[in-house]
């Protein structure tokens, strides 16, 4: 067993100049949301690979259209319930004058992103526009909460076999700084997939063996035939936000949340399922003020992402509720 990676030596988003990370948990059930505030603004970018997704706000995103900055991204539990939570964070934001000038009011560009996190308790339980609003007010520059809070609240992995099999996911965050400029990552890890330690290409959490003592590998299993059970799309999902201070144009900012993607392909497997909603947004501050390249960022940005994931299940703490046992890769002893 490898010694587990300190949080400091993993980095975080929040060392991105201009990005602040709130989390609000709901002590009623684990759900909850998290939300990656820009005040100054940042120009966005978002890229949805999963077929299943949960968004708002994603197409004004897209290169040829109006907008160019965000000044929030929320990620959130509770499925598209959880969208709710966005119009808390624009609450917050309007009650500082953040926001898209349009002449009679300043409007706040928040894209979203949501995760199925339903059958871990009670599924009336959701998040809802306070909550936005208390992650909000509680967002800072502070190295972000990992493992069991906010968006990763009820964040669960490895169900391709049922949940019964199934492991705690989480909240991951990481960075990485070169010449000057920084790429972070924070990843809401809800994977339908194994998560894999991207170094060493071995299951970290994941799908349990049939005692639930020992982790399956989904992939092998897979391979020998093994079948999975129904699966209904939507019900799982990684959803995370990329930010760097290089500046960037839309157009690149797009292609760094495509890039973050192979993060995901690095530390999941399977990813992008039918059952996935996979998505990644991309926010520039360009406070660092100059670029190395969008070949360099690119792979910042998709070793931010992985690192972000794995870090997502490290810090997670295993839970029983209502007769269901989600170990953690801690529990097990898998973790790396």
């Amino acid at each position: 067993m490898h010694a587990r990676p300190s949080p400091s030596a993993c980095g975080a988003i929040t060392q991105v100049a201009g990005i602040e990370v709130g989390h609000d948990t709901d002590p009623r059930r684990p759900t909850g949301c998290s939300v990656v505030l820009a005040r100054a603004g940042a120009v966005a970018g978002v890229d949805v690979r999963g077929a299943a997704p949960g968004t708002r706000e994603t197409d004004l995103l897209a290169p040829g259209n109006l907008v160019e900055h965000a000044h929030a991204v929320l990620l959130t539990g509770g499925s598209a319930f959880g969208l709710d939570a966005a119009g808390g964070v624009m609450r917050w934001l309007d009650e500082r004058g953040i926001g898209l000038d349009v002449g009679v009011a300043r409007v706040p560009i928040v894209p979203a992103a949501v995760l199925f996190d339903l059958a871990v308790g009670d599924a009336t339980i959701r998040p809802d526009a306070q909550a936005g609003w208390r992650a909000c007010a509680a967002a800072s520059r502070a190295h972000p909460a990992e493992g069991c809070v906010g968006a990763g609240a009820g964040a669960t992995v490895g169900k391709m076999f049922g949940m019964a099999h199934a492991m705690k996911g989480g909240m991951g965050t990481a960075s990485v700084t070169l010449d000057g400029v920084t790429v972070g990552a924070l990843v809401a890890c809800n994977a339908l997939g194994d998560v894999v330690d991207p170094e060493r290409g071995t299951p970290v959490a994941g799908a349990r063996s049939a005692d639930g003592l020992a982790l399956r590998d989904t992939r092998l299993a897979l391979l020998r035939g093994e079948s999975p059970v129904a699966l209904r799309a939507g019900t799982n999902t990684t959803i995370g936000v990329i930010a760097t201070d290089a500046p960037l144009d839309k157009a690149q900012a797009q292609r760094l949340a495509l890039a973050g993607h192979d993060g995901l392909a690095r530390a999941i497997n399977p990813v992008h399922t039918q059952s996935d909603g996979d998505t990644l947004f991309a926010l520039a501050t360009g406070l660092a003020g100059r670029s190395p390249g969008m070949t360099v960022l690119g792979f910042m940005a998709a070793e931010a992402v992985a690192r972000a994931t794995l870090r997502a299940v490290q810090a997670a703490q295993g839970l029983r509720i209502g007769g269901l046992w989600l170990p953690a890769a801690a529990d097990l002893g898998a973790a790396p």
